[in-house]
């Protein structure tokens, strides 16, 4: 495993928001969702591509806090922009688990 330096972690922009829609997106490769976060005022919403769709159902997202990066470049997925990377662990053999926050938070927070 590479190392890096604070300088480098601190230009990593991790922010919680809410998930505020969902929806299925067939044109992926592997199963996913297309979903809508509200970071809040200064971020706004943002759209993102998540292959969770083993663990999570379309309604079990609505309204649940979420860890994403929001400074990666755009990614086209198919024929979506995806504008941040939602993070998670991997799990055995059952799908991504959502990295969230302990008790609610307001939209937008950053991760230090």
């Amino acid at each position: 495993m590479s190392t890096i330096s604070w300088s480098d972690f601190e230009k990593v922009e991790i922010r919680i928001g809410t998930v505020v829609g969902v929806e299925h997106f067939p044109e992926a490769r592997k199963p996913a969702y297309k979903i809508r976060i509200d970071f809040g005022a200064q971020l706004g919403v943002r759209k993102s591509s998540a292959q969770i769709t083993d663990i999570y159902g379309h309604m079990d997202l609505l309204g649940k806090q979420v860890v994403a990066v929001v400074n990666f470049p755009p990614k086209q997925i198919a024929n979506f922009q995806s504008e941040c990377l939602v993070l998670g662990v991997v799990g055995d053999e059952k799908g991504v688990v959502l990295l969230q926050p302990e008790r609610e938070v307001p939209y937008g927070s950053r991760i230090l």
